[in-house]
């Protein structure tokens, strides 16, 4: 991997942290935007990992823990937070909220909060790549929930069969709403579901955001070579509950410290000291960027207009 793009991947981590960090404030203390926001805090290296190793043609379907995966892929942070607030010139007009965000432009097709509700359309997106004989892939971002989904096992074998160029991320977290993974399946590593498929399934560390970025690489290769679909497990752990209004009360709180110490953006931000590309002088400089970025993007969006009532049944299609 090139400096280029390790410096890419640590301002995607921390513009993400940084992002969410101000909707906290925004949802918690402010009061200023209402409804259930649902954050990837403490899961940024997958998020930018993945994104940082595809091409902006590449199609990515992702679920209700989405902000990290929308801006690695390269979304419009103003119009991000204005359609957070719900305002008229936010990327899909105010409509969707912080759940159902979708980025068109940038192939972040759908957000989706049914559990495993995302990976039937991905197929259908490498489905069409595939016919079309497009240079491209499908990526689907999944939680561990997700795995015991049947639309899980049926879109995995359809895409197995099909040999369709589809990489699934498993975003293994270690809960599922208020439930410990081992509550609700004995399968320890879930990428040995993908055995059951006869495609290859490879766990990763999901706090380390360059180890994630050479399997997704590796991955797209294969996917491109017309090797079929593949399986990645991202091990890794959120630090904020299933929603800001979820007090953890089920997640012991050394068990989070033990997380928290193992920050991927720490972690590759020490990597960058140690080999010299950064000064802690230009971290300064970065996070002082990064913050003035989400500021403006906050800026924009409370100026921006609200939708007008008759606009409402705009761009709905039945």
């Amino acid at each position: 991997m090139n400096n280029q793009k390790k410096f890419e991947l640590y301002k995607n981590m921390l513009l993400t942290r940084r992002f969410e960090e101000k909707l906290t404030e925004l949802c918690k203390i402010e009061g200023k935007i209402p409804g259930m926001m649902i954050l990837c805090t403490g899961q940024e290296a997958v998020a930018a990992g993945v994104c940082g190793a595809l091409e902006i043609d590449d199609v990515i379907i992702t679920n209700h823990r989405s902000h990290g995966h929308l801006i690695a892929k390269g979304a419009n942070l103003k119009e991000l937070m204005a359609e957070i607030y719900g305002k008229r010139t936010g990327c899909n007009k105010g409509k969707s909220g912080t759940l159902h965000l979708a980025v068109p432009e940038v192939n972040a097709l759908c957000t989706t909060t049914v559990v495993g509700g995302g990976i039937p359309i991905a197929v259908g997106t490498a489905f069409a790549q595939q016919y079309k004989k497009q240079n491209q892939i499908t990526v689907c971002f999944l939680g561990n929930g997700s795995t015991d989904e049947g639309s899980f096992h049926e879109a995995l074998n359809m895409a197995a069969l099909w040999n369709l160029p589809l990489i699934t991320i498993i975003e293994n977290n270690v809960y599922a709403g208020a439930q410990r993974t081992e509550e609700i399946t004995r399968v320890k590593d879930l990428a040995d579901r993908a055995v059951s498929y006869g495609i290859p399934g490879e766990i990763v560390d999901g706090n380390d955001a360059i180890a994630v970025y050479e399997a997704t690489v590796n991955a797209r290769a294969r996917c491109l070579a017309g090797e079929g679909p593949i399986l990645l497990e991202c091990k890794t752990y959120r630090w904020r509950g299933h929603g800001e209004a979820d007090h953890q009360v089920y997640q012991p709180k050394d068990e989070i410290a033990a997380w928290m110490s193992r920050c991927p953006i720490k972690k590759l931000q020490e990597e960058l000291l140690q080999e010299q590309l950064l000064s802690e002088q230009d971290i300064l400089n970065i996070e002082a960027e990064i913050v003035k970025e989400v500021e403006s993007a906050v800026q924009f969006a409370e100026e921006s207009p609200w939708p007008a009532p008759q606009e409402a049944l705009e761009d709905v299609f039945v």
